[in-house]
């Protein structure tokens, strides 16, 4: 099981490296479309660096109500912990 801070720590690397958004721009409550400006090929990035890094699958649905880098963490903390 992963602690939040790890959670964190493993998202805002590849969002850093991998999706090149600077790391001043990486709050909660950054919209991750609006302000972030993760597009659809950039979540299918996403989707496999989660699935990498955490061991389970993403479907669009089940993004449906993430708008927001925190609610992203929550997400993941949510998948991981059930």
């Amino acid at each position: 099981m992963k602690t939040r801070d790890e959670i964190i720590g493993t998202v805002t690397d590849f969002l850093i490296e991998e999706i090149e958004i600077a790391p001043e721009m990486l709050k909660d409550d950054a919209l991750l479309k609006d302000d972030l400006g993760i597009d659809s090929l950039d979540f299918v990035d996403i989707v496999v660096i989660v699935e990498r890094n955490f061991g389970f699958k993403i479907k669009p649905e089940d993004m449906a109500n993430v708008r927001t880098l925190g609610q992203f963490y929550d997400f993941i903390e949510r998948r991981l912990n059930n």
